[in-house]
């Protein structure tokens, strides 16, 4: 799964289609060590690199991680090293290259016996992308961008992300459903300036969680959650949920107000299945509908709206922490194609507000190119389109919005953009 990443496929994707051939006994140290592996990549590769006469060719990517994993076991989890070098050049047997299992056991023996040596070396080359395990270019951006925060947001997205949960503020109050997980033997506490969000000490399957199985609960990021409130959706209105899909902000719009005539749409007709799965779960039933937002078709877009929630396609670095592969997976030039895509999903989307309506437009973005430099351009280019000034105890005040910043473990990093259609 490491090798379908470094070949340029999504963690997600990967397990997805690679977790059901494991036994259910040992999914849970996959998931570790592909994570841990992701999270810890760019220290890792710099051992190996250190322990290889050359670099891994693009065909042996498989080779490349299971020495990864195998050193990720040994610097990072209490497998004795033993077993670690064991199982990962007998691996490495499995992938019918003679001379990967010599490579594989040699360098993972030479770590173990050279581990102070090499990791001392890798400390005097004070590297930031290894510093930070962070790619150059997003080490660079974040400097840039955030200077005062660079340092505090570069180690936040190294963390282990919180374990966050929305409670259904119509069915439950928080405090009720801390002393309900109490009960359970779990320790919860509430997220300062997000009604809905507490955070557990630790994960936990969802299936000690009281309620979840009837939607009193739902897993979500504290920064995710604020969508709802922002756009703050009143009793009958019109709502279209674009980019929709896996559909957490869609069922927290409806929690926070059931009487709503909800559409979400999204791109990809099978992501949509998983917005279903959650809006049954939840007990909601929107509209639910595959399409294209930057170029609204059918019977949804030709409708106005009331509010619209543009939670925009972008370069996902607020959220590295929860998913790590992204940073081995985004490239620089991908940021100006995310940045037109999220233009014409703006202007389409426009188009479907009536005046007097607000949009939310939202990413996972800590690049300002994603967020405020792209609703300037906006609304120099809109002149119905006005600013709201967005009040809120997290996150940074910006020119035309909100910013949170993962640089503390209780939220990643979303941007906010509140925009109301005047009459003109």
């Amino acid at each position: 799964m490491l090798a379908d990443v470094l070949h340029g496929h999504s963690l997600t994707e990967a397990l997805r289609v690679h977790q059901p051939q494991v036994a259910e006994r040992d999914r849970a140290l996959l998931a570790e060590l592909t994570y841990g592996v992701c999270r810890e990549f760019f220290y890792l590769d710099a051992i190996a690199g250190q322990l290889l006469r050359q670099p891994m060719k693009k065909k042996d990517q498989d080779v490349r991680a299971l020495l990864l994993s195998g050193l990720y076991q040994i610097v990072f989890t209490r497998i004795p090293a033993h077993a670690a070098i064991g199982e990962s050049a007998g691996a490495a047997r499995l992938l019918k290259k003679k001379w990967a299992v010599a490579v594989v056991n040699g360098s993972l023996r030479r770590f173990q016996r050279e581990r102070r040596q090499l990791t001392e070396k890798i400390e005097r080359q004070d590297s930031p992308e290894v510093r930070f395990n962070q790619p150059g270019w997003l080490v660079d951006a974040m400097h840039k961008a955030w200077p005062q925060q660079a340092q505090a947001v570069l180690k936040g997205l190294q963390l282990r992300p919180p374990f966050t949960l929305r409670v259904n503020l119509q069915r439950c109050e928080l405090s009720d459903y801390i002393s309900e997980l109490a009960a359970g033997g779990l320790k919860g506490r509430s997220v300062p300036g997000i009604a809905s969000a507490l955070m557990l000490e630790k994960p936990v399957a969802v299936s000690r969680l009281p309620g979840f199985g009837d939607g009193q609960v739902s897993v979500q990021d504290a920064g995710a959650q604020l969508a709802a409130f922002l756009l703050d959706a009143q009793p009958g209105m019109r709502v279209l949920d674009a980019c929709a899909a896996p559909g957490g902000k869609t069922g927290h719009l409806l929690e926070h107000t059931p009487d709503l005539d909800l559409v979400a749409v999204d791109v990809d007709a099978q992501r949509l299945a998983l917005v279903a799965e959650n809006m049954q779960r939840l007990g909601f039933n929107p509209q639910l509908l595959a399409g294209d937002v930057s170029r609204p078709e059918g019977a949804w877009g030709k409708l106005a709206y009331d509010r619209i929630l543009v939670d925009a396609p972008c370069t996902a670095t607020g959220v590295i922490r929860r998913h790590p592969d992204i940073k081995l997976l985004r490239r620089p030039a991908d940021v100006g194609a995310l940045v037109q895509r999220q233009k014409q999903i703006l202007a389409a989307q426009w188009s479907l507000l009536k005046p007097g309506g607000r949009m939310l437009y939202a990413t996972c973005s800590l690049l300002p190119q994603e967020n405020d430099e792209q609703i300037g351009v906006f609304l120099r280019e809109h002149a119905d389109a006005r600013a709201v000034m967005l009040a809120s105890r997290t996150g940074i005040g910006t020119q035309h919005g909100l910013q949170l910043l993962p640089d503390t473990l209780e939220t990643d990093g979303f941007y906010y953009a509140l925009l109301e259609k005047q009459e003109i």
